[in-house]
């Protein structure tokens, strides 16, 4: 990490730096390590400013306060930085957990790829004949959420589905 302080019109004193080291080392575990930080220090009258400039490896963040007391500008400015930094570290993180959704639904927006659909097999059907009644028995026992059959008087297939409204829907071909 590389710091460099610049001091206007005023001069840095030692415990300035050294509580300065300590809260960048404290901002590292927000972002990562951090390649370049910037503090500069300006006295104007009674107005102490202090304007801080981090650079991370994919962001860069910068805050600036002034009151009537150095180390107070100072503690504000840092403060700044950390409420920032933990909010982009939040972002990178719910980012990351959208990413994974998104790979397992399909999205189709009409300007991008379509992706490549997989057929993944079911065995949620029953090769013999039954009753409407037999085959809700044996929906609700396997707790699927589509289950196909064969009608036992018509030799027909016909399809059974829990609905939204917690129904169990039937459909049945002509």
């Amino acid at each position: 990490m590389n710091i460099n302080f610049t001091a206007r019109q005023t001069n840095i004193t030692p415990d300035q730096k050294k509580y300065c080291q300590k809260r960048l080392k404290s901002l590292e575990k927000f972002i990562g390590p951090l390649s370049e930080v910037d503090i500069i220090l300006t006295v104007e009258r009674y107005r102490h400013r202090a304007e801080i400039n981090v650079k991370a490896r994919r962001s860069s963040f910068n805050a600036e306060e002034e009151t009537h007391d150095m180390f107070n500008s100072l503690n504000l400015a840092f403060d700044s930085l950390e409420k920032r930094m933990k909010k982009e570290k939040e972002k990178l993180r719910e980012h990351k957990r959208r990413k994974g959704r998104e790979k397992e639904t399909f999205s189709f927006s009409p300007g991008s790829k379509e992706e490549e659909k997989r057929i993944i097999q079911s065995q949620d059907y029953s090769l013999k004949p039954m009753t409407l009644e037999e085959a809700v028995l044996q929906f609700e026992f396997n707790k699927r959420e589509v289950f196909v059959f064969r009608s036992s008087g018509s030799e027909k297939w016909a399809v059974i589905y829990q609905r939204k409204d917690g129904n169990i829907g039937l459909i049945e071909p002509e």
